[in-house]
């Protein structure tokens, strides 16, 4: 009996991805463990390893399609010593279940044969109605364009990507015409279709954009949309900053003992081999940080409503900036990881990030996070918290200052850091006591190793 190759969930959150890359085609073997899709999130770039044994016998979703829900057909395989035939009257690819088996249901698909199966099938008595069945598959800037022309989406059958609504199927509509959409006074809407309420962000959101685009003269610019990570990184910062009570404390740490030390253990490194090592400031960062955590341990939690989230280990997050946007590896256990062991681990999750194939496990989670713009010569800034963290830490460059020691002006090497804290997890005295135990750490680096 042939085998759904389903789309799979590459986290726990996921409920779509885009079909990037096929690695095989139709016709070859497939064994258990064979690397056989590239899939995208907003977050990576993942291979799928095959799970079953036999033959590729259709490939149902053509590479490069987005929002291709979890658990979606996505090929067909077929068992040994099954040929085509056993593909004869077996359906899989063509969207959500149908509905419950009535002559009017078994005949839809004999008119949709042979062509492009929309995500929900509908009923033959509506066939340009994409939406009867279920939600309405547009683009979000179809659905704008369908929005300020008042253009009933369930009216129109969709072009792209397994019956997606795409802008080319709004202008056709607006050229030939079509049914326009229920006025905005009528609190109904198309079956499958939930319309913004007036004040939504949504509605909000359609306005600023209108307002926008008519500051400048057509032609003068180009919109290049939003890709998944990009969308996902304004939503997850907009909430933050509207959800999480945000404050800030900052301090100046001196590096002189620590760029010291840096240098004498990275003079002790071998030069080649498995043991070799070369740590950075920012390798010391982490350690110091998650050291602070260990001493303050009250600032080491995550807020929920069920109550504060209290950790035993120093799960850290490095922000890493990538093409688009950027991800945050977690060091985990990082208080308890010798700084050469915290360098050879942020390298390897920093050169896997910049070519999305972290696993989630590996950017999820974490109790804190630093971002860190010293060597891009930012002085100081303050860093949007990254949920469910309680608190990031701003890190700025190191430079040489006139610091004042007793009554004498002396030069040192001094980096400014500014925490970011949840007001509802850290008060002022709690996070001023843990910025205070990680200078503490950076000043004096030794205490670091006992």
């Amino acid at each position: 009996m042939p085998i759904e190759i389903l789309m799979p969930a590459l986290s726990p959150t996921m409920e779509d991805g885009t079909l990037a890359k096929w690695l095989v085609k139709e016709g070859d073997a497939i064994a258990p463990g064979d690397v056989i899709a590239e899939i995208e999130t907003d977050k990576a770039t993942m291979e799928v390893e095959a799970v079953e044994e036999g033959t590729l016998a259709k490939i149902l979703v053509g590479e490069g399609t987005e929002h291709v829900a979890v658990n979606k057909p996505i090929a067909v395989l077929l068992e040994e010593g099954e040929g085509d035939d056993a593909l004869a009257g077996f359906e899989a690819g063509s969207g959500p279940p149908p509905a419950p088996t009535s002559p009017a249901a078994e005949a839809a698909p004999a008119v949709a044969k042979g062509s492009t199966p929309p995500p929900v099938e509908t009923p033959a008595a509506a066939p340009k109605s994409n939406g009867q069945a279920g939600r309405i598959f547009a683009s979000p800037l179809a659905k704008r364009i369908a929005g300020d022309n008042q253009i009933d989406l369930a009216q129109i059958a969709g072009t792209g990507p397994h019956g997606r609504i795409v802008k080319r199927d709004i202008e056709k509509a607006l050229k030939d015409g079509v049914a326009p959409s229920a006025p905005a006074t009528t609190p109904s809407a198309p079956s499958g279709q939930v319309m913004p309420a007036a004040g939504s962000s949504a509605t909000v959101s359609a306005m600023a954009d209108d307002a926008i685009l008519a500051l400048y003269d057509e032609g003068s610019y180009e919109i290049i949309p939003h890709d998944n990570m990009r969308r996902i990184i304004a939503e997850r910062l907009t909430v933050a900053k509207s959800t999480i009570p945000h404050f800030y404390l900052s301090v100046d740490c001196t590096l002189d003992a620590l760029l010291s030390a840096r240098k004498r253990l990275n003079d002790m490194s071998p030069s080649e081999g498995p043991s070799a090592f070369k740590i950075s400031v920012n390798d010391m960062i982490i350690k110091a940080l998650a050291m602070a955590l260990q001493k303050v341990p009250a600032a080491n939690a995550t807020w929920t409503e069920q109550g504060v989230l209290r950790h035993r280990s120093s799960d850290v997050g490095v922000a890493v900036a990538i093409d688009g946007g950027l991800f945050t590896p977690v060091i985990r256990h990082a208080e308890v990881k010798s700084l050469s062991e915290i360098s050879n681990e942020m390298k390897d999750l920093a050169g896997r990030a910049r070519n999305r194939r972290l696993a989630p496990h590996e950017y999820q989670g974490g109790t804190t996070s630093i971002s860190n713009l010293g060597m891009m010569g930012i002085k100081n800034f303050d860093a949007v918290i990254n949920p469910p963290h309680s608190s990031i830490l701003a890190v700025g460059a190191g430079e040489r200052r006139p610091v004042i020691h007793g009554d004498e002006i002396m030069i040192a090497t001094q980096m400014s850091c500014t925490l970011s804290c949840d007001h509802r997890v850290i008060d002022g005295a709690l996070g001023a006591e843990l910025l205070d135990a990680f200078r503490g750490f950076i000043e004096e680096p030794v205490t670091m190793l006992v």
